[in-house]
């Protein structure tokens, strides 16, 4: 008890990357000084995630990669780094983690984030060669592996946005990729037929291969190494790299058994709080409200994980901040082709209006999902500079009804917008709106 009560801290974050620090921020909003112990179970600090494709493919180095570093440097902030947080008594306000320590809390925010998806029964996913690409930490060993076995080629299983960056990365270190997808298509989940297709002649002409409807059966091996894999669909693709890429699923086993309750992720409400008064939750494991459906479901998508760590924060140190709920949103290029969707791309039943534009050659693809004169979802491919004006035009829920005939054109910017609506996002001496 003695050592409990003296490792007691005001607010404990478990996790460490951007709704962590989103909590850090939230919380020095409102008390500069209370003591702030994160638990880490990587032994890496704060880093920037989606950058890991690019530090595989040597677009950036190991300098850029740290998130937020200044909020690591504060006064009266514990960093406990390489400690895996096992359990929590929620009664007794303790996390108890892997190597003994028992830390206790008046509140608590789990940031635990995701774990990526492997299938358990996979006949050979021990082999040497198979990875995983959600951390810092994978993306040295692929590279490692790759330097020390001169590899030539890999197969990629999973074509969402995960997916397509490592296949990004293989491909510009010369390495012959194949993409094995279980859907018809690839980024099904973020893209309709037509932007999906795009996409897919965007990989071909970086060199990748891509299967649709199938994925791996089984791991071929040779003297415990990767050999290649077995698909489906009764094919075989030779290889000594296999990267599964095929989801990741909210890492809440910490809670699992507690009263804090859960469905696919934590259940929060708008104030990120669970169901266990002091003890928050935000980023990937968290399900909270979704803005366009009202529903609570789990988006992983890194301005969400800060924007409701912070709200988790600033409400451990007292505030009442709500969460607006979330908008799903995906960017990523693929293989130099600059894609964006957000919302309801692909939305099923009645009431819904569809505009859009193509241009196979350029190649460029607008679409614009409308209900009721409100946008609520949208797909830019190729040209992508108006995304962000629309984003806003979904979040706010504003009328386009005076303007949708301008939404596709060139025309289309930030003065075709309503003038009271203009006045929220442009501000300054000279600037009239």
């Amino acid at each position: 008890m003695g050592n409990t009560m003296k490792n007691r801290s005001p607010y404990l974050i478990i996790g460490n990357s951007a709704a962590a620090m989103g909590g850090v921020a939230g919380i020095r909003g409102r008390d500069a000084d209370g003591l702030i112990t994160i638990v880490n179970r990587e032994q890496r600090g704060a880093y920037y995630r989606p950058l890991i494709s690019y530090l595989l493919g040597g677009k950036v180095d190991e300098g850029k990669m740290p998130y937020r570093p200044s909020a690591m440097g504060e006064s009266n902030l514990r960093l406990l780094q390489g400690v895996e947080a096992r359990r929590i008594d929620v009664g007794g306000r303790i996390v108890e983690t892997a190597d003994g320590q028992s830390l206790g809390f008046e509140n608590l925010l789990v940031a635990t984030g995701g774990r990526p998806i492997v299938p358990k029964d996979l006949p050979g996913r021990e082999a040497e060669g198979v990875f995983t690409f959600t951390t810092w930490d994978d993306a040295e060993k692929v590279r490692d592996f790759i330097e020390e076995n001169e590899v030539k080629e890999a197969v990629v299983v999973g074509g969402g946005l995960i997916g397509l960056k490592c296949v990004e990365a293989l491909t510009a270190l010369r390495i012959k990729t194949t993409i094995a997808e279980l859907a018809e298509r690839i980024l099904s989940t973020a893209f309709d037929e037509t932007a999906s297709q795009l996409a897919l002649n965007s990989l071909k002409k970086g060199g990748a291969e891509v299967r649709c409807s199938t994925t791996a059966s089984r791991i071929l091996t040779k003297e415990g190494k990767v050999a290649g894999v077995a698909l489906t669909d009764g094919t075989e693709v030779s290889c000594s790299l296999v990267v599964f890429t095929i989801g990741v699923a909210p890492e809440k086993s910490i809670v699992e058994g507690t009263a804090i309750r859960t469905d696919r992720g934590i259940l929060v409400d708008s104030s990120m709080r669970t169901s266990v008064e002091g003890i928050y939750a935000a980023g990937d494991v968290a399900q909270a409200e979704d803005l366009l459906s009202g529903e609570k479901r789990c988006i992983a998508i890194l301005p969400l994980a800060y924007r409701q760590g912070f709200i988790a924060g600033s409400n451990m140190a007292g505030g009442e901040a709500k969460y607006e709920g979330g908008l799903v949103m995906n960017a990523v290029d693929v293989c130099d082709l600059p894609t964006i969707s957000v919302g309801m791309t692909s939305p099923q039943g009645e009431g819904y209006e569809v505009l859009s534009v193509l241009d196979e050659k350029a190649p460029v693809y607008k679409k614009i999902v409308l209900k009721d004169d409100r946008i609520v979802g949208a797909i830019f491919v190729g040209q992508i500079d108006r995304a962000g004006i629309i984003t806003g035009l979904i979040k706010k829920r504003i009328s386009v009804s005076g303007f949708k005939s301008l939404l596709l054109t060139d025309a289309f910017g930030l003065l075709s917008l309503p003038a009271e609506y203009r006045k929220h996002l442009v501000s300054g001496m000279g600037t009239e709106v």
